[in-house]
C-alpha cells in the first residue's frame, strides 16, 4: 500500500535457482528488484500483501512464518548482503563484536577457533583487520558494505541474496567482491545479485533475469546476453548499449511509476518498436516478453 491505494510492485516473477548458480537480476531503479529479495525473507513493510509461491526446498517462505523465518533461514538458510548496509549494522557494536557473534552462532566456534575465523570472515569480504575495532559510524559506505559482505558469508548459507553488493567500492574492490561471490558459487551454493552493474554481472553470472516496471521481461544465459546473440528485449538492449564500454547510449524517457503504470507494454513509451500490438501486456514465454522480439546480434 502506498498513499492509501495499492501498488503491485512485483508481478508474476517466475524463476528457478539451482545450486552452484549465480542468478544476475538487473533493472533500472525502482523496478522492484529489492522488494522480491525483501519478500523471500519477510521483510516486507506490514501493510504489504503476496500471493504465490517462494519454495526453498519444501519450505514455502511466502507462508512461513516470522518465527520459522528468524530461527531457522535468515542467516543459515538465506544469507543477505542488504542494499542499505549501514542500516543492517548495529550501531553500539564493533564489526569485530558482530562478526564474533555471527560466526559462533551460525558455526559453533568457540575459543580460539573462534579467534582465528573472525579476522578469516572479514578477510573473504576484503575488510581490513585494522579495522575490525571501529564502529559502524566509524566506516565509510564501502567498508560498511565489505562488512555486510563478510556476516553474510559467514554461515554459507545454501542461498545467498545479494542487493547491490558492489555498491561504493571501486573497481577492484568490485572485482574481488565479485570473485569471492562467484567462489561461493561454485562451492554449490545458489547467488541471486541484485545489481545494477552489469560489469559485474557479466564477471558472476550464469543466467541474467531483466526487470522492468515490476516484472520480468527476459530470462537468458548470462554467455548469450552479454556476448552473442545478445539481449532479446529492446529494454535488455537498451541497458547494455548505455554502458560506456559500448555504445555508451541512454535509453530515452523514465520508466513508469509502479502505481501509475500504463495499459499494455509498460515499455512501449519509451520503445522505438513499439507498434499497436504493445497496446496489450506481451505474454512471459520461452524467457521472453514482448511483442517486438530484437533481431540476433543486432
Amino acid at each position: 500500500m502506498r498513499g492509501g491505494r495499492e501498488v503491485a510492485a512485483v508481478t508474476d516473477a517466475s524463476f528457478r535457482l539451482r545450486p552452484g548458480e549465480c542468478l544476475a537480476l538487473v533493472g533500472e531503479s525502482g523496478c522492484g528488484k529489492s522488494v522480491l529479495a525483501s519478500a523471500l525473507l519477510g521483510l516486507l513493510p506490514g501493510n504489504a500483501r503476496t500471493a504465490g509461491r517462494a519454495l526453498l526446498g519444501d519450505l514455502d517462505l511466502l507462508a512461513a512464518d516470522e518465527r520459522t523465518l528468524a530461527r531457522t533461514v535468515r542467516g543459515r538458510r538465506i544469507g543477505l548482503v542488504p542494499q542499505s548496509p549501514a542500516g543492517h549494522l548495529t550501531p553500539v557494536r564493533t564489526v569485530r563484536s558482530q562478526l564474533r557473534e555471527t560466526v559462533r552462532e551460525l558455526t559453533g566456534a568457540r575459543g580460539s577457533a573462534l579467534d582465528e575465523a573472525v579476522p578469516a570472515a572479514a578477510e573473504r569480504a576484503a575488510f581490513p583487520a585494522d579495522h575490525l575495532d571501529r564502529h559502524p559510524h566509524q566506516l565509510s559506505g564501502g567498508l560498511a558494505q565489505r562488512a555486510a559482505t563478510a556476516l553474510a558469508l559467514v554461515g554459507d548459507a545454501p542461498l545467498l541474496l545479494a542487493d547491490e553488493p558492489t555498491t561504493g567500492l571501486d573497481r577492484a574492490l568490485v572485482d574481488r567482491t565479485a570473485d569471492e561471490l562467484r567462489r561461493h558459487v561454485d562451492a554449490g551454493h545458489a547467488l541471486l545479485m541484485i545489481t545494477h552493474d552489469l560489469v559485474a554481472a557479466e564477471r558472476i553470472a550464469d543466467r541474467v533475469a531483466v526487470m522492468y516496471a515490476g516484472r520480468i521481461v527476459e530470462l537468458a544465459d548470462a554467455a548469450a546476453f552479454f556476448g552473442a546473440p545478445g539481449p532479446r528485449h529492446p529494454y535488455a538492449r537498451g541497458l547494455l548499449d548505455a554502458l560506456p564500454e559500448r555504445s555508451f547510449t541512454p535509453i530515452p524517457g523514465m520508466p513508469p511509476e509502479l502505481g501509475a503504470l500504463p495499459d499494455g507494454c509498460a515499455f512501449a513509451a519509451r520503445c522505438a518498436r513499439a507498434t499497436d500490438a504493445c497496446a496489450t501486456v506481451p505474454v512471459f514465454a520461452d524467457g521472453l516478453a514482448c511483442h517486438h522480439e530484437e533481431e540476433p546480434g543486432a
